[in-house]
């Protein structure tokens, strides 16, 4: 399959908004370039005694709304434009649900899978120490993404509270609540994707009790998605993780495949369940189909063979420009990832706001608010896109776009 770069794909969805919007060149220059970025060296003492060096990236796409927002992935094929991409994707997702932040991304370039806990836990403090002076609780705050976890980041947390010479629990959110987490937050992207997905099956008027879905990517978002989903009354018929994925007409019950994940440590060789590849999942007549992995896993080669009619953007950036046009053209409907997947910043928001304030919140409230933020950007992205007439994802980035111009004008940025 050919290499997709996701920073063009970032650029070229930008570009259309732009275009229909009206603005000029030099206002699609200023958006399509980050503010600034930061790459460093990160020493790590191996249990062995030797020492490695790992490389990390920080990048600001765009401050204009408020503090830079956005995770830290550890990956072994992390890289500067890969970052960029969901940099510039987080600043357009802030500003479609309405919170006050602009957008970063950070990596390391690691397979964390072949890290003992003590060396996962040098080069976490490591990250944190490179970035010192790049982060923190009024100009950057970093989160979970792919392979990190809320020890991760409370040992961040701490690294960078302690060179600051005090307890900062508002720098980093996806915490574990003992340290100023958030309830609500572990299952917020899945949880917000399950909102999401309620208000598009009622806008386009499909029963939940007869829709069918296929999960691809089956970590926290894609596991808590399919829990969701069975309790909204879906049928899941297939999921899947990175070793391969399963499928069974009849439904896949979470709590016995989630157990046979936990103790096999992948979701093949489910019992009753045939074995089938990531790709087969992608392409299963079903109604709903959630990508919930990494990005670029539909393209032009393949999108002509998706059969979903709804698609629910989990990941980031997993449907690349080229095959949104194939799956227009045949008829299935997009929720951009920049709506789909945004329970997880809003409740880092949350989470932010009750850190900063020492006062926090119920899991009920927690939802409830996180729900009422989604509900309003899905209805008003509707009404954008039948405005323009065009599809969810471009009526999306022209809310998000003329809200982060607007900004920067007002501000005298631009």
């Amino acid at each position: 399959m050919k290499k997709v770069n996701p920073f063009e794909s970032a650029k070229k969805q930008l570009k259309d908004a732009v275009k229909i919007l009206g603005y000029s060149d030099d206002f699609y220059e200023v958006l399509s370039n980050p503010k600034e970025y930061l790459e460093i060296s990160i020493p790590v003492k191996m249990d062995n005694g030797k020492v490695r060096v790992f490389k990390g990236y920080r990048v600001h796409f765009n401050d204009a709304r408020g503090p830079t927002k956005g995770g830290i992935r550890f990956h072994p094929d992390v890289n500067i434009d890969e970052v960029k991409a969901l940099a510039a994707w987080m600043t357009w997702k802030c500003s479609l649900v309405n919170i006050p932040y602009g957008g970063a991304k950070g990596g390391v370039v690691v397979d964390s899978k072949k890290l003992s806990e003590k060396e996962l836990e040098r080069l976490s403090r490591g990250y944190a120490a490179g970035m010192y002076n790049f982060i923190g609780p009024e100009t950057d705050i970093p989160a979970p993404d792919v392979y990190t976890t809320p020890q991760i980041m409370a040992w961040m947390m701490d690294e960078y509270s302690r060179l600051h010479g005090h307890t900062e629990l508002s720098v980093i959110t996806g915490k574990p609540v003992e340290v100023g987490g958030s309830l609500g937050r572990s299952c917020a992207t899945g949880c917000g994707l399950s909102f999401v997905t309620r208000n598009a099956l009622k806008y386009f008027g499909m029963d939940p009790k007869k829709a069918t879905a296929a999960v691809q990517g089956y970590g926290n978002l894609g596991s808590i998605a399919h829990v969701r989903y069975e309790e909204m009354g879906i049928k899941t018929v297939a999921v899947s993780d990175s070793k391969g994925g399963i499928y069974d007409p009849r439904g896949l019950d979470y709590g016995k495949v989630f157990g046979h994940k936990m103790k096999t440590g992948s979701v093949i060789d489910f019992p009753g369940a045939k074995n089938i590849s990531n790709e087969e999942l992608l392409e299963m007549k079903v109604d709903i189909l959630a990508p919930c992995a990494l990005e670029n896993v539909i393209t032009g080669e393949n999108a002509g063979k998706i059969k979903a009619k709804l698609i629910l953007e989990g990941a980031n950036g997993p449907i690349t420009p080229d095959a949104d046009k194939v799956l227009e053209k045949k008829g299935s409907v997009v929720i951009p990832d920049i709506l789909a997947n945004a329970g997880g910043v809003i409740v880092s928001y949350f989470e932010w706001v009750q850190g900063l304030q020492s006062y926090f919140w119920t899991e009920k409230e927690v939802n409830e608010k996180m729900d009422l933020l989604l509900t309003r950007a899905f209805d008003n992205m509707v009404e954008t896109a039948k405005k323009f007439r065009v599809s969810m994802r471009v009526a999306a980035y022209l809310i998000a776009v003329k809200r982060v111009v607007e900004t920067m004008k007002i501000r005298g940025m631009i």
